[in-house]
């Protein structure tokens, strides 16, 4: 049963607002690498909820960077959010020990600066996709 792109949409922006919540929450434990991860977890997730509403439902990238690039080529106002694409540093890395040839992901991402960059990030992604969504 195919579902309802516009709901589908909106199961996916209420994933991406709960995720962003908890890398605020993270962030303020301290918990960076886990901050980072949900920053970028979150923009990715109100981009797909953006292709559902836009019933672009079969996008199979995880890339916060690609999905801008479709969201650019169906709404110009994404052009203002394009640094985002820098969240998809944190995909990998910020999960992997394999991913920091030498070091581990929960030692080494240490600057509360960094994620709250990443965080401003994934906030202005979010609004933008509520303001096209609702």
């Amino acid at each position: 049963m195919r579902r309802n792109p516009k709901d589908e949409a909106l199961r996916w922006l209420a994933q991406a607002e709960d995720e962003y919540a908890d890398a605020v929450h993270l962030m303020d434990q301290r918990r960076f690498y886990l901050s980072l991860f949900l920053a970028q977890q979150s923009a990715e997730k109100a981009l797909k909820a953006l292709m559902y509403w836009k019933e672009q439902e079969h996008v199979f990238t995880h890339s916060v960077g690609e999905l801008l690039k479709l969201a650019l080529s169906l709404d110009e106002d994404f052009r203002s959010v394009q640094d985002a694409r820098r969240l998809d540093d944190y995909y990998i890395p910020t999960r992997y020990p394999n991913g920091l040839p030498g070091d581990i992901p929960s030692r080494y991402f240490d600057d509360p600066n960094e994620a709250k960059r990443a965080l401003e990030w994934s906030e202005k992604v979010i609004s933008m996709v509520k303001e096209k969504v609702k």
